[in-house]
This record gives structure tokens, sequence and C-alpha cells, in this order.
């Protein structure tokens, strides 16, 4: 396998400023350290009408990212294709991309919240055919050619679309994906690929199943890569990371929302609902299950070091995205990690971490 990448997904800072919103500032302290200790990526996540902090303008985010950075990739795991027009979407990306010195990473999803799409009033039975379509005219605008598209959710006549991306012809684009189709979809179009809540178990299965899914379609290659995000703290011992983390590890994979989405998940849902359901509500249990499962890596950096290499040996993957933000954790304990992982985490995979 080629050498392990690294990056950090979504570090939400806690708590409100005092003008009632996220701690934006806080957020990019966060990226700047991650840069400067070697992280190749940083990914956040887009949520709409949401009764949690979240990132719902994710390209005006990642614009002052852009400007208080210099050489880590930038991108949105995932853009929720349905709330999106499509135009207007490619265009920001490519000014992102030109504002970044070709550094945007374009991750795209279909969401996965039921409620995001009743708020909006977005068909939810319809969003896998909304995303393919998006991407259709996306792939189109960013050509920068005058185009015309007249499909079921959106129609254009001689659009042009500026400008076109800083990085040609496009930003390398990811797919987070959960069920068959979107791997499939996935293969055809020779997207990375890139994975956040299954166990290890699941993952591999899935992973396994893209490989093969992707090799039917002869692509000249090389082939995509894949990604993954798990949960991690470092800490100086294993006694003292597991201490730190363990309260933060019970109140679940996803916190309190997480446990509130499991327990509406009906008797008749689809089966992937229905593992994610069981996933937040027995990760509830703790450190065990998280770590048996392979959902996190929690120790010394040597433990960390160890955790990773085994499971990507039994998985298979090339980057990995670390998620230093257990639920609630305090700020101090999540840069305390991000920065013990960048210096002594990810040198033991062969990569110095940049010098202050």
């Amino acid at each position: 396998m080629d050498a392990l990448e690294f990056g950090i997904f979504e570090s939400l800072s806690s708590g409100p400023t005092p003008h009632g919103g996220i701690d934006y500032e806080s957020m990019i302290a966060d990226v700047v350290l991650a840069e400067r200790t070697g992280h190749k990526y940083y990914f956040i996540i887009e949520h709409q009408s949401i009764p949690y902090p979240g990132i719902t303008s994710p390209n005006v985010y990642l614009t002052a990212v852009a400007r208080a950075t210099s050489t880590i990739h930038i991108g949105a795991m995932v853009y929720q294709l349905p709330f999106h027009h499509p135009v207007r979407l490619a265009q920001d990306i490519a000014t992102l991309d030109h504002l970044s010195k070709g550094r945007v990473e374009f991750g795209l999803g279909y969401g996965v919240a039921v409620k995001e799409f009743e708020c909006w009033g977005v068909d939810y039975d319809q969003r896998r055919d909304m995303g393919v379509e998006a991407m259709e005219i996306i792939f189109k605008a960013w050509t920068g050619e005058p185009f015309s598209y007249e499909g079921k959710y959106w129609t254009f006549k001689d659009a042009i679309a500026q400008p076109r991306p800083y990085q040609k012809p496009n930003p390398r684009i990811w797919m987070g994906a959960h069920s068959h189709a979107s791997f499939d979809y996935a293969a055809q179009m020779n997207f990375h690929l890139a994975q956040n809540i299954d166990v290890e178990r699941v993952i591999s299965e899935k992973y396994d199943y893209f490989r093969q899914a992707w090799a039917k379609h002869n692509h000249p290659g090389p082939k995509p890569q894949t990604m993954i995000v798990r949960h991690v703290h470092v800490a100086e011992t294993d006694a003292l990371a597991i201490s730190q983390a363990e309260p933060y590890m019970r109140q679940g994979l996803a916190g309190q929302r997480g446990v509130n989405l499991a327990r509406s998940v009906r008797p008749d849902a689809s089966a992937e609902r229905r593992e994610t359901a069981r996933i937040y509500l027995e990760s509830t249990s703790g450190y065990d299950f998280w770590v048996g499962e392979g959902l996190a890596f929690v120790g010394s950096p040597e433990t960390v070091a160890r955790q990773i290499r085994e499971q990507r040996e039994r998985v298979g993957y090339d980057v990995m995205l670390a998620h230093h933000h257990i639920t609630t954790m305090p700020d101090e304990l999540v840069r305390s990690s991000v920065q013990l992982f960048g210096e002594r985490v990810i040198p033991a995979f062969g990569t110095s971490a940049v010098e202050a």
C-alpha cells in the first residue's frame, strides 16, 4: 500500500460565541494547528435545519479557512447536493479553488436525515436522482463553455458558469457513500470514496465491494483513493487518554441527537438506517464498543499508531481523517490530541510533522 495520508474531520468547537454563533475563530485556529503539525486534509460536514451547531454555509466558512492557511487541502464531506443550485455550487467551488490556489477537495453526497428534507420541502425519496442530475450539471459548468441542460429537476439554456476551477479539469471528487447504489455510482464515475459511520467489519466488506465494482469499468487508473473517518483521542499514556475520552464516548457516537435519531428509526426502515441506529445506541456503552468495533483510536501516540496500522491492514484505505472532537469534549483536550497526533503519530508513518 502507498503511504497513508492524514487529515482532520469536522472540528466544531464547543459552545457558541457571545453573539450567538459558532466560534469560527476557534475552529480556524484548529485548522492552522492541524496544518502546522503535518495534516494534509481538513474536511467539514454540511447540515441544514438542525437544532445543534453545524456548518450551514460551507463555502463561506471554507473561504475564511483558505485565507488563513497555505498548504492544507480543504473541503466539505459532504455537500448535500439536493439542497444546492448546481450551477451556483459549481461556481462557488471554482471560486474557492482559486482563492485556495488549488487546495479544494469536492465531496458529494445526498443527505441522510429525513428531517432536513422535510424542513426544506425537498422529497427525500428523490435525493439520489437529484444528486446524480446535479453532478451532470456541475461537470458541464466546470468546462467554462456555454451549455444547455434539460432535466427533471433543473433546466438551463446557454448558461455560462464562471470561473473555471483552478485545478484542471476540476478538483478531486470524493463521494460519501453508504449504500451499494452509491458505491456502484462512485465506481462508474471513478470517484474517490469516503466512509465515516460503519463499524470496521462493515466498512471492510463495502470497500471490497467498491473495488470489485470499480474494476468492472476498466478505468485507465490509477485506482481511486479510499478515505475513512475515525474518532481519535491521544494523550501521553493509554490510561490518561482513556480516562479523558471515556466520559464523552458514553454520550454516544453522535451525542443525544444520535440517540434521538436512532430511537426514531422505524422497524421497517432500510438495513442501512437500522444499522446506523444500532451503532448510535450501542456506542453509549463507551470505550469498549468504540475501540472494539474500530470506530475510534484511543491511547498514547504509540498505541494509536499501532491501532491505525492494524486496522489499515485489515480494511485497506489511503486517507485517515481524525475526528478529535468527541461529542462535548473541551477544546483544550481536543487541541492537545491534535498536536500529539501530528507530532508523534503521523511521523510513525514516515511523514514528518511540519515544524512550527
